[in-house]
């Protein structure tokens, strides 16, 4: 049987570099700017509510690595199946849940979307195909594995989405996975959220490794580092991992280079970097402000952007009222949902 042929991005060796970039239409923009927006104003949001009190327990904001979820849902179709970690809020926005939802999931409320019991790092959707964030640092992998495994014995073309960061790249299950994958040829993507700090260390000091792209050439998995920053990128390399799936050649590993602003969870300082390090990525990468200059440069008016804006945070503030105005879960709820 003749071997799969590589990925372009793939033909100089295991783990290049991706530099091309996909052009995208005004209305792609428009719709990247949008949804990246969203994600930005509903994690600052939490993160006021987490501040009064009226958020408890864990909060990890995406704030900063809004293109990787964005660009990769607009890769995907219906039926795909997208698991992550404990940083899940963007994800779930990204997959057109509702504001509300997951707002009331944060406060634990009734309404939420695991009826206020899971909080910020356990909730799901089935019917968007969202199999959840996952609070054990790498278990999704193994998960996600498991669900491309589910779409390869009933024969569909649907594809498994498994993020994960820079830290539990490094657990022993990830590789687990990578071998079962490979060795059945299970369409699932992995997806490394490179944003350099792990929980609070640097990867140069956590990892003997740093290209992560290349952690699966024992295993003959195909790897690409890419612009995490840059929307248009992550679709390419989106679109080009699909592909490889759907046709059949097993799983692939993207590493999207990134870098979160706040702190790993609410709770953590960053004392770890200097404030003129996150500045510098904040002015020179920032992904919304490049999509937003591409915008004015396709004859789309400030005044519109704004609107844009306005909207989404009329969304995100409606989502904070209800979720702080909806109900708690009755009492009884305590002995529902679980095992016995």
């Amino acid at each position: 049987m003749a071997l799969a042929k590589k990925p372009a991005a793939q033909e100089a060796g295991n783990g290049t570099r991706n530099v091309a970039k996909l052009s995208f239409t005004k209305d792609q923009e428009l719709a990247a700017f949008r949804e990246m927006m969203l994600i930005r104003r509903f994690e600052e949001k939490a993160g006021q509510l987490y501040g009064m009190g009226a958020i408890g327990g864990f909060c990890h904001l995406y704030i900063g690595q809004e293109a990787i979820v964005v660009g990769m849902q607009m890769a995907l179709k219906d039926g795909d199946q997208v698991i992550t970690g404990y940083r899940d809020h963007g994800h779930m926005l990204a997959l057109g849940l509702d504001p509300k939802g997951v707002m009331a999931e944060l406060t634990g409320r009734a309404a939420g979307l695991s009826k206020g019991k899971g909080g910020s790092m356990h909730m799901f959707s089935k019917e968007k195909q969202f199999f959840g964030g996952h609070g054990i640092v790498g278990a999704q992998v193994s998960l996600g594995t498991g669900l491309a495994f589910a779409n390869n014995y009933r024969g569909n073309d649907h594809v498994s989405v498994a993020y994960f960061g820079d830290g539990a790249a490094n657990q022993g299950q990830v590789y687990e996975s990578f071998n079962m994958a490979e060795l059945w040829k299970l369409p699932v993507i992995y997806v490394v959220e490179n944003n350099r700090y792990a929980m609070g260390t640097s990867v140069t000091r956590s990892s003997a490794q740093t290209d992560f792209s290349k952690r699966g050439i024992s295993f003959n998995i195909p790897g690409e580092q890419v612009d995490g920053m840059d929307v248009r990128a992550v679709k390419a390399a989106g679109d080009r991992a699909v592909q490889w799936c759907r046709e059949g050649n097993g799983p692939f590993i993207l590493e999207m280079q990134t870098y979160r602003y706040r702190g790993h969870s609410m709770s953590d300082p960053a004392k770890y970097r200097t404030r003129e390090e996150v500045d510098k990525v904040r002015h020179d990468q920032d992904p919304i402000e490049q999509v937003r200059l591409r915008l004015l440069e396709l004859k789309v008016s400030e005044a519109d952007l704004k609107k844009i804006d306005a909207d989404v945070r009329e969304i995100v503030n409606a989502s904070a009222d209800f979720a702080q105005s909806t109900p708690e879960p009755d009492v009884s709820e305590l002995y529902t949902d679980i095992y016995r």
